[in-house]
């Protein structure tokens, strides 16, 4: 199933990640180093079950945020690369974490490392790397970067709690999921945006730009996911396509469908989320209510919403290849579903 999405501006319909991959392929390759350094340990299990998922082809988005974000204001020291470092790897940690939490069995195309060592194993070296994360933090000496990034796991945990309290229930609202999604998804993104300009001595008002950037491209960046899950592909998604409809998950595509439907298809959304009748059938059934009522539609042009607030708040900022890119990777987030 397709989705169509028309972006409100026309030239970036073949955006991509390229700009920003270039601007920053020499301080990823120190990220990339640093990651391997940092991963290491003596307890053989550690590096194991860390460099399956850290070396399973993710994009690494966020660490190349928070090096454009960096030298996008002249920054050219080198704790820009350890601060990037910190954030893949609380982000790996929460993907570890967020794989026992849904019970999931494929992350980014492969199985998850869960299903190879087991749920504690996934769980104690996501915390590793948390702490990992933190030391690298620390090196760095800013208490402000510091105060970013330990804000944004608290949030990130708070986020992951909330979505335990509203799962596999249809009567969660919109407002709740985006409080949920604002937590899980778009705290890192901002955070790993806002601390370029503070180890590179911006305005207040540059970090404030570069935080709300975030935060909007990780809200955009979600509801896009939320999308691709029911009109996507697994070779895309590297999941299998309906895997948040099997695991109860409420997204915005859900939650529109539900509103707007009959009184027996809100019946059908309760046994197949809360009662989980959630096979292929369900699955099937599912997909043509969010086609009937346009679910997918009306997420994506929310992801546009989200979008245009991030674009917006890099306008005011000087033009330069850093600030080119980072607009470029909105446009990519959004079309990615295109």
């Amino acid at each position: 199933m397709g989705v169509v999405i028309s972006l409100d501006d026309g030239k970036h319909r073949d955006a991509s990640v390229k700009p920003l991959v270039e601007n920053t392929r020499a301080d990823m390759e120190r990220v990339n180093q640093l990651i391997l350094s940092k991963a290491g340990s003596d307890v053989a299990m550690i590096p194991e079950v860390a460099n399956h998922l850290i070396s399973s082809g993710g994009k690494r988005l966020r660490p190349m945020l928070t090096l454009a974000s960096a030298t996008m204001f002249g920054y050219s020291g080198e704790f820009h690369v350890k601060l990037a470092t910190a954030v893949e790897f609380m982000h790996t940690a929460t993907l570890l974490h967020d794989d026992v939490v849904d019970e999931s069995d494929l992350r980014r195309g492969r199985s998850t490392a869960r299903m190879i060592w087991g749920n504690q194993a996934s769980v104690l070296v996501g915390d590793f790397l948390l702490g990992q994360a933190f030391k690298m933090m620390v090196e760095v000496g800013s208490l402000e970067a510091l105060d970013v990034l330990s804000t944004a796991a608290s949030v990130i945990a708070e986020g992951e709690v909330l979505q335990l309290s509203v799962a596999k229930n249809m009567e969660t609202t919109e407002d709740d999921y985006l409080a949920v999604i604002r937590s899980k998804t778009a705290a890192l993104f901002s955070a790993a945006c806002e601390v370029g300009p503070i180890v590179a001595g911006a305005s207040k008002a540059e970090r404030n730009a570069l935080r709300s950037y975030g935060m909007n491209l990780g809200l955009a960046f979600q509801l896009i996911d939320d999308v691709l899950d029911y009109g996507g592909s697994a070779r895309d998604l590297g999941k299998n396509v309906g895997d948040d409809f099997r695991e109860g998950k409420i997204t915005l595509p859900v939650v529109l469908a539900y509103r707007r439907g009959s009184e027996s298809e809100r019946a059908f959304w309760r046994e197949a989320i809360e009662g989980g009748k959630s096979d292929d059938q369900a699955l099937e059934k599912a997909m043509g209510l969010i086609t009937k009522y346009g679910s997918l539609k009306d997420t994506t042009a929310r992801a546009e919403h989200y979008a245009s607030i991030a674009r917006d708040a890099l306008a005011p900022l000087p033009d330069s290849a850093e600030k080119s890119a980072l607009l470029e990777v909105i446009a990519f987030c959004v079309n990615r579903a295109s």
